[in-house]
């Protein structure tokens, strides 16, 4: 019996939630949310924070290839979406007008708008290697773990 990917999120989100309970220093939570996520999700390549600092946007914990280290605001993929503060669900970064290719390998990308107190503080980045990896699931399940997080 195969486990949906919405099961992953569920089973997921109860262990982050677990793991982050009484910690208040958001990079801490940040690492954990990351940690958890990149080794349950097998589409997930490249998984990470970038913090919102000094107008723009510095890499914060991740696992994967190296990353970008600054994104200027409405720049990319992640940029856009703090910018916009609105979730973005990229099919096809070569797509994208002013995709920002950290890395070559990556092919499509969601990236959901993290705030805290109504405030954005970053935006999670995630980047597959197959074109279409992400969906409604990914977004719901995704905006709805990141909003009890922070």
């Amino acid at each position: 019996m195969s486990v949906s990917k919405k099961q992953i999120y569920q089973q997921c989100h109860e262990q982050i939630l677990t793991l982050v309970e009484g910690e208040s220093d958001e990079i801490a939570r940040m690492a954990s949310v990351v940690g958890v996520l990149h080794h349950a999700l097998p589409h997930f390549f490249w998984t990470g924070f970038y913090r919102r600092s000094e107008g723009g946007l510095v890499i914060g914990p991740y696992q994967g290839s190296v990353g970008c280290l600054r994104i200027k605001m409405g720049k990319g993929v992640c940029g856009t979406a703090a910018e916009t503060e609105v979730t973005q669900v990229v099919e096809d970064v070569s797509a994208f007008p002013g995709h920002i290719a950290c890395d070559e390998n990556s092919r499509s990308e969601i990236v959901v708008p993290v705030f805290k107190d109504g405030v954005l503080i970053a935006v999670f980045d995630v980047d597959s290697t197959e074109i279409g990896s992400f969906d409604e699931t990914d977004q719901e399940c995704l905006e709805s773990l990141l909003k009890e997080v922070f």
